[in-house]
């Protein structure tokens, strides 16, 4: 098994002309195939660039923000937000990008508002929506209409029901309350495994995956719609572990257990690029309607990529190990954070129809992730490594105490 320091690595780049597409579901795939063998490195473009990243990337304060000139014609949007798991970061930059943009927002967060759950991030953050002038709501999706009380919106936007049975009645409410265009937060994830990544729109999805339903349906009940198939993401407010998995290990000098080889590809957008994205598709309907939208950056990583930008946002070296899950007995489901496998999208829809550009930089955004990671005493916090301890014992790699 490979252990080994941290190094500086090069890009690979593939370059492929600019296409036009006529549906989502229409796509001729551009493919790579990318045998694991192959990688010459820990990070590579998906899309036609002459630069390894953006050479400037629009950010905005992780506190804070200002509003730009009003919208062209601004819309009233309704976020219905998970209360738990990664995607409930996503509704809230939503609506931080839909007010900076003159947009009316009112956010509806899944449960009640002196739960527990809204003391973490990033319901704890909500006085930066309503300081701005947006709205926050709290309740059942079920009773939607009882919830806003009457109120009317122009967009609804559903980012949390998995399943037809959560997101139907919320659907239902839409339209017969005259809302004009519904988007839907489904996943990448219900992509089927592919022999030739990355994963574009029109692959063959699960047909037995929740969210497919819920694609189905809303397209069937509405003429102006749009789905979106995020896969990972950064960003401050996020109550998702991804970076900060690394960052535990690296602070404190332990090794960083990866399963396989380590080239495993995936995609890790910083939360801005998803609600640039959406926010088009509201500025844009005509041109977002009846579109399937990767909601993803336009850069893969591999793990051992991401493991080692973590190291060089904390600057410190890291240690990896590679390991077998099956041969060690454990499930690579709970002792890493992603997939085991190949898992990226590329965000080709967003890019031809809507004319979204990625803003993601790994190796900065890591930096404002650590800072913040710091600021908030998690390098300090104490922590149980079990399961890495089992993966590593069985290894034989020692673990400083």
């Amino acid at each position: 098994m490979a252990a080994f320091a941290s190094s500086s690595s090069s890009s690979l780049l593939f370059s492929s002309p600019p296409t036009k597409f006529p549906s989502p579901s229409l796509y001729p795939p551009l493919r790579l195939s990318l045998p694991t063998s192959s990688f010459l490195s820990s990070s590579l473009s998906l899309s036609p660039s002459s630069h390894a990243y953006p050479t400037s990337s629009r950010r905005y304060s992780a506190s804070s923000f200002t509003i730009r000139a009003s919208a062209a014609e601004k819309k009233k949007v309704l976020i219905v937000n998970t209360n738990s798991g990664g995607h409930a970061v996503i509704g809230f930059y939503f609506a931080k990008e839909l007010l900076g943009s003159g947009h009316e927002v009112t956010i509806f967060t899944v449960g009640e508002e002196g739960s527990d759950k809204m003391k973490k991030p990033p319901f704890n953050r909500f006085s930066e929506i309503t300081s701005a002038g947006g709205k926050t709501v709290w309740g059942d999706p079920a009773d939607v209409g009882k919830v806003v009380a009457g109120a009317t919106f122009d967009v609804v936007l559903d980012n949390n029901g998995k399943d037809l049975d959560t997101v139907r009645p919320v659907v239902d409410w839409a339209k017969s309350s005259g809302v004009k265009q519904f988007l839907f937060i489904s996943s990448a994830g219900i992509y089927k495994p592919t022999d030739e990544p990355p994963h574009v729109e029109g692959d063959v999805v699960k047909a037995d995956a929740g969210h497919v339903g819920v694609e189905k349906y809303v397209a069937e009940v509405f003429s102006s719609w749009a789905v979106f198939r995020p896969q990972y993401m950064i960003g401050s407010g996020n109550n998702k572990d991804c970076e900060e998995w690394f960052f535990d290990r690296i602070v404190r000098k332990r090794p960083v257990p990866i399963p396989g080889s380590g080239m495993q590809l995936t995609n890790i957008a910083h939360v801005w690029d998803l609600s640039s994205m959406l926010t088009l598709a509201v500025e844009k309907p005509e041109a977002a309607c009846c579109n399937i939208f990767n909601c993803v950056s336009d850069r893969a990583v591999t793990l051992d990529g991401m493991a080692k930008l973590c190291a060089a946002a904390a600057g410190l070296p890291v240690e990896i190990v590679h390991y077998d899950p099956k041969a060690i007995g454990i499930d690579a489901k709970k002792a890493f954070p992603f997939r085991n496998v190949h898992f990226y999208a590329e965000p080709r829809a967003a890019k031809d129809i809507l004319g979204w550009k990625s803003t993601t930089n790994l190796p900065e955004d890591l930096k404002e992730r650590f800072e913040e990671y710091v600021k908030i005493g998690r390098d300090k916090k104490p922590m149980q490594f079990e399961m890495d301890d089992k993966i590593l014992g069985s290894l034989k790699v020692p673990v400083a105490v």
